[in-house]
């Protein structure tokens, strides 16, 4: 895994911690609702995985972008499939989204180890 993609993982979750730690009612309840949206359901995780990278490229959010990344890696999504999403999404946002494609491509880089050319 390259230091970029740790590091990231890594200071999500202890960040993560200390928000949870805080035991603040509406912002678990909140980061549950977000754990169980992406659950297998009539939509699979694999698509839902998809659609959250779309709506995080389109509202511009770099580290729901990586996350949603890392995710559809997991999910086995294929780097053909990755640039089709990533057409989706420029379609959907405008050429604002452009420079998050960039740095999505590189990111995907990273996850896939550019070796990945499906």
């Amino acid at each position: 895994m390259s230091d970029q993609i740790q590091e990231f993982n890594e200071y999500r979750a202890k960040m993560n911690e200390v928000i949870l730690g805080q035991q603040n009612k509406v912002i678990n309840r909140l980061f549950n609702l977000d754990t169980n949206t992406y659950a297998e359901g009539a939509l699979s995780t694999k698509v839902k995985e998809m659609l959250g990278l779309v709506s995080s490229m389109v509202l511009r959010c770099d580290d729901c972008i990586k996350y949603h990344l890392g995710k559809c890696h997991e999910q086995g999504i294929t780097t053909a499939e990755m640039y089709e999403i990533f057409a989706v999404a420029n379609i959907v946002g405008g050429t604002i989204v452009i420079p998050h494609t960039r740095r999505a491509a590189e990111y995907w880089e990273l996850l896939t180890g550019s070796d990945d050319k499906n």
